[in-house]
């Protein structure tokens, strides 16, 4: 099977566990970016305007639920949570919190691929659905895809000067 070539963002503290993802997913063709904490994961997701998000839980900065809710205060984009964590409890609220799936390792990359493409297959129905552009002179603002150009240029914007632009809009 021909995989699409996907922008992942992997956020793990154990660099062992960041080192099978970036092998298993670069074979399948897809571009990974890695950090290891939360903090770096929520300026990630801004700069490197990543397609999904393989996110642990246990971060060494703030919980990965913290970063899920993070994200969906003004995000769309789909969180897969790669835990140790396997009681019910801790699903549950990592899927109320935001978290589009749960796997909990160990795991086996089959399934993650699985996953990972039920994941993207998801979030591209939504945005043929929600497909919405703001276009003034010379901005142009992708809602969906949460890119912002002037002059034909995208122009990187923090969380909080993406939220004061889109509140103006």
């Amino acid at each position: 099977m021909i995989e699409m070539a996907v922008r992942v963002l992997v956020v793990d503290d154990d660099p062992a566990i960041r080192r099978l993802l970036r092998t298993s997913l670069s074979a399948y063709g897809h571009v990974v970016f890695e950090e290891e904490t939360g903090r770096g994961a929520l300026s990630a997701v801004t700069m490197r305007k990543p397609d999904v998000v393989i996110l642990d839980l246990g971060l060494p900065d703030m919980d990965g639920l913290d970063v899920t809710r993070a994200l969906r205060e003004w995000s769309s984009l789909p969180v897969i949570i790669l835990s140790v964590r396997d009681r019910e409890s801790d699903k549950v609220a990592a899927l109320d919190a935001g978290a589009d799936d749960y796997l909990t390792k160990p795991f086996g990359i089959g399934e993650l691929m699985a996953r990972l493409r039920v994941a993207v297959r998801h979030a591209s129905y939504q945005a043929q659905e929600d497909s919405e552009t703001f276009t003034m002179g010379d901005i142009t603002v992708d809602f969906t895809r949460r890119i912002v150009t002037v002059r034909g240029q995208e122009t990187p914007l923090t969380p909080t000067e993406y939220a004061l632009l889109r509140l103006l809009i």
